[in-house]
């Protein structure tokens, strides 16, 4: 073995240790801020990505950012509130978790009480109590990867009451206007080569297929708001692929949830569904139902990531192959 060869084998082997050390220093650090005018939230960060909690309200998380970048969650207004029987419900930004179907005042069971905290490594539980009216009690747990920017967002409703229930869980998030939103369509495959259909798409009462705001392509669902266009509008489908990605001044951000073969979602048979009226959008994952024996918990996990923008062409067939090597590194 020449000198060369020997000093090339040495230059492998540092660099590989200083990856393996760069490697094993990358963490998450978390502290207690303020934030949003809430004295009490926890702030997770890896030096990439930065997600921040609140305690004072909730579950919720009201931000997901590059660091020091703009939160991809919307951050509206603490006055604007749904009044229920059940008290004021406030929409306020940020992800929450609720159980569907809908109903009025069941899913609007007010969160604006502080909630029990755990942080364990990596990751910070928030802990609602029980709801009142319905006897279930939420719970969100946020990880934060050590690298990178994948947020593992775990939502846990357990029935505390005395009967069972059945419910399926409904993961909500509320992100900043102004973006697009793209949710893809089942592969398309010839008539000659398939007969049945591919998956539901489920319209409510008030869907108008005609709105500007919604666009049916042959690889993409895409949603936009309007703030001058203050009429609600709600679509949902069953999604296989399990993502949907959602751009807005420089970022992307994937969000997905799974998919079970020959499980009984609700809604007409929907796991993911979407909803705006003004500068609202949300962006909603949907589990199974199921039914829940007093004690019982259901489980329903999303894995977001935050990417530099691409360019949302207008062609589908542009965009798709653009999202496809993205998309391919949240598929872990």
């Amino acid at each position: 073995m020449n000198a060369r060869t020997v000093l090339r084998g040495l230059l492998a082997a540092t660099a590989a240790a200083i990856l393996t050390a760069a490697a094993g220093e990358a963490k998450v650090s978390i502290e207690k801020i303020q934030y949003y005018g809430q004295p009490n939230c926890y702030l997770l960060t890896n030096g990439r990505v930065d997600v921040i909690i609140t305690t004072d309200i909730g579950p919720r998380i009201i931000a997901y950012r590059f660091t020091g970048g703009q939160n991809i969650l919307s951050e509206m207004p603490f006055d604007e509130v749904v009044r229920t029987e059940l008290g004021d419900w406030r929409p306020m930004g940020g992800h929450r978790l609720w159980h569907a179907p809908e109903a009025v005042p069941r899913s609007y069971s007010p969160d604006n009480d502080p909630v029990e905290v755990e942080v364990s490594g990596d990751t910070v539980t928030l802990t609602q109590k029980v709801e009142p009216a319905t006897g279930i009690q939420k719970q969100i747990a946020v990880t934060l990867a050590p690298q990178g920017s994948r947020v593992t967002v775990r939502h846990t409703l357990t029935n505390r009451g005395l009967w069972p229930v059945e419910l399926a869980p409904w993961a909500l998030t509320i992100v900043r206007p102004g973006g697009e939103q793209v949710i893809p369509q089942e592969p398309f495959i010839s008539h000659d080569e398939k007969k049945l259909p591919a998956r539901p798409l489920v319209l409510w009462h008030y869907t108008d297929l005609s709105d500007s705001r919604l666009k049916l392509g042959r690889r993409f669902i895409r949603v936009t708001t309007d703030p001058a266009n203050d009429n609600p509008t709600k679509l949902g489908v069953l999604n296989t692929l399990g993502w949907t990605a959602y751009q807005v001044d420089g970022a992307l951000f994937i969000k997905r949830y799974p998919f079970q073969d020959g499980a009984r979602y609700p809604d007409m048979g929907c796991n993911y569904e979407t909803f705006t009226k003004g500068t609202f959008l949300e962006l909603e994952s949907l589990g199974p139902l199921a039914r829940l024996e007093p004690g019982e918990s259901v489980i329903h996990v999303e894995r977001w990531y935050l990417f530099p923008a691409v360019r949302f062409s207008a062609d589908d067939e542009e965009l798709a192959a653009s999202l496809a090597p993205i998309i391919a590194q949240t598929a872990d």
